[in-house]
């Protein structure tokens, strides 16, 4: 795995290449643009401000829905977004792929690297959000980072699994709609975990965008510190598939050239 992860360091300029034009595609011709990145959250946002803020009210520990919703579907938006676009990623490029050498997981990572640029977009927004809502900003905010690199590894070892997965099954890109939009209602984005049944918890907390979601409000809602006993276990599986990711990535891709 350490000689796999160099190899993809030597092949760093040709990853960031590919990321740049991964997004110059992704927003080609279109009329607005990297706006769409803020368009998503922001319009699913003002639903569910809306829905659950006015019509079937939802507890927020006093924090106005609108920010409550948003700070969890920024992060979130990231994560779907990110698989999305880079499981298909393999595939969608299958003429690189069996005529070029370079390590397969460049599509991929280029395509969560592009989403992550879109995540960094919307930031501004949730900003200036907390700014009109006069959000207090506290120190725990530093805490962010950590979070990110936490999800970032969720997220590149579902990438990975799940886009070697739909080389050798194409029902994969089916089965990812479906999958996002069922893990986003198990995850808090709706609503606190405060509201999930006591004896149900325990089996929630096994989600790892649980842990983070609720930490991402903790520490830029709250002003508090990420609770460790949610947090280790969304941190733990997060790392775990990492490494069975691109373990696995890295086993099957020698077949991806006379597969796809």
């Amino acid at each position: 795995m350490i000689q796999n992860l160099r190899t993809l360091y030597q092949h760093r300029e040709l990853m960031w290449a590919w990321m740049l034009r991964d997004i110059r595609v992704r927003y080609k011709q279109s009329l607005l643009g990297a706006a769409w990145a803020v368009l998503q959250p922001l319009s699913i946002m003002a639903v569910f401000s809306v829905i659950f803020g006015y019509i079937v009210p939802v507890p927020t520990d006093g924090t106005p829905y609108p920010v409550f919703s948003y700070t969890a579907l920024l992060p979130w938006t990231f994560f779907s977004t990110a698989i999305s676009f880079a499981v298909p990623s393999l595939v969608n490029n299958m003429s690189l792929v069996t005529k070029v050498y370079m390590p397969r997981e460049i599509f991929p990572l280029a395509a969560v690297a592009g989403s992550f640029v879109d995540f960094l977009v919307a930031a501004v927004v949730y900003a200036g959000l907390m700014l009109a809502y006069r959000m207090p900003v506290t120190v725990t905010l530093i805490a962010v980072p950590a979070l990110l690199l936490i999800q970032v590894l969720l997220t590149l070892g579902v990438v990975l699994f799940a886009a070697a997965l739909n080389v050798f099954y194409r029902d994969v890109r089916f089965l990812v709609p479906l999958g996002l939009q069922l893990w986003m209602y198990a995850t808090p984005i709706i609503y606190p975990v405060s509201v999930v049944p006591a004896w149900l918890r325990p089996l929630y907390m096994l989600n790892p965008m649980t842990g983070l979601i609720e930490a991402y409000r903790a520490v830029a809602l709250y002003g508090t510190w990420p609770d460790w006993a949610s947090l280790a276990p969304a941190a733990g599986l997060s790392v775990l598939l990492f490494v069975f990711g691109y373990v696995y990535f890295k086993t099957v891709e020698w077949q991806f050239a006379d597969i796809i």
